[in-house]
């Protein structure tokens, strides 16, 4: 049986000295300074010793820590070692060398990673965190689309279990996912399970003719081009930058819409004086601190599976080694050649 909440305060308690200090927080003020924007140095002070005993207690277990943009800034800037979108860390995935993966993020990127390193030890600091998107769509789902639309492709999003991307013909991310449907053969594709990046990715491919699952984000379907209309009207001089996980008449309202690791390059080459991203919470407050010009501005929608992921988790995922993913051995191999065929799809694009 697993231990209760207050056992594992209280393990962790007499492992580590995890009271809140201003002296160490003192002693860590270079890496609150990455954060030094969202978050008040007083939070730093409790903050700072987890990050302490994680960093220790990663050089010990021979651990890496892969962060997805969503997670709370101190994760994001205090222990990830890796962070990125879903393209970025299942690449990074596969050059990880280390023996031991922790997954900061939800439970479908822990299964990406186990899928490309079956050998190696995948930590998920929470079994609970799932997403929406993955849970929309099951193998069954990819067969009647299959059935539906005899001979046409199947481009599942790697926002999915593994057993969805071991029935598919190959994955995508938000960011590379117009570049895989203009890349198939045919000229019908399924799309599954995101209703609104398939209707985007309609729209930029409209030589193919885009037919999708009825799933969507719980985070981005809840923006809408009224909003967005609204916000423009009252600070017009705010540029707005949308994720295509957002419904396409919200894309349409945008002045850019990419990736998470879009997102960031937008920023960084456009240098907007105010921005609005139409995303995740910990979007902007990540890269608030590494853009002190630019005034990033509301709205945003939290992702409750995201924020499931704490140090407190994270320490006690290292302390005991829990919990370690697994993934049903006759799925690994289809789901990683899924996987795999879309990270070779992008690295020639990215070569030519």
């Amino acid at each position: 049986m697993s231990p209760s909440l207050p056992e594992i305060r209280a393990t962790l308690s007499r492992a580590y000295d995890l009271s809140p200090s201003l002296d160490l927080a003192e002693a860590t003020r270079g890496i609150w300074g990455r954060m030094a924007r969202v978050v008040p140095f007083a939070d730093w002070a409790m903050h700072a010793p987890y990050v302490q005993a994680i960093n220790r207690l990663k050089a010990e277990r021979g651990a890496v820590v892969l962060a997805h943009n969503y997670m709370t800034p101190e994760i994001y800037h205090g222990i990830a070692d890796v962070v990125g979108d879903s393209l970025q860390l299942a690449i990074a995935a596969t050059r990880v060398d280390a023996p031991v993966i922790v997954q900061c993020g939800v439970h479908f990127m822990a299964e990406t990673s186990k899928i490309l390193n079956p050998c190696k030890t995948v930590l998920m600091p929470d079994m609970a965190a799932g997403c929406s998107l993955a849970e929309a769509i099951t193998p069954e789902g990819i067969a009647e689309m299959r059935a539906r639309y005899p001979g046409a492709p199947v481009v599942s999003y790697v926002n999915t279990t593994a057993a969805v991307k071991a029935a598919s013909d190959i994955c995508c991310t938000s960011a590379n996912a117009a570049q895989i449907v203009r890349a198939l053969p045919g000229d019908t594709v399924i799309m599954a399970p995101d209703k609104y990046l398939a209707q985007n990715v309609a729209r930029q491919v409209p030589e193919k003719r885009v037919v999708w699952w009825d799933g969507a984000c719980i985070v981005h379907e809840r923006f809408t081009a009224q909003d967005l209309r609204d916000f423009r009207a009252f600070q017009p001089d705010t540029t707005i930058i949308a994720h295509p996980e957002c419904p396409p008449d919200v894309v349409a309202e945008a002045d850019y819409t990419g990736s998470t690791a879009g997102i960031i390059d937008f920023v960084a080459r456009e240098r907007p004086t105010k921005a609005l991203l139409v995303t995740e919470c910990s979007m902007a407050s990540n890269i608030a601190d590494a853009h002190p010009a630019v005034e990033f501005v509301g709205p945003c929608n939290m992702c409750p599976y995201m924020k499931m992921i704490t140090l407190e988790k994270v320490l006690w995922s290292l302390h005991s080694m829990t919990t370690p993913v697994e993934v049903a051995a006759e799925l690994v191999a289809p789901a990683r050649a899924a996987v795999e065929r879309m990270i070779a799809l992008s690295a020639a694009k990215a070569a030519a």
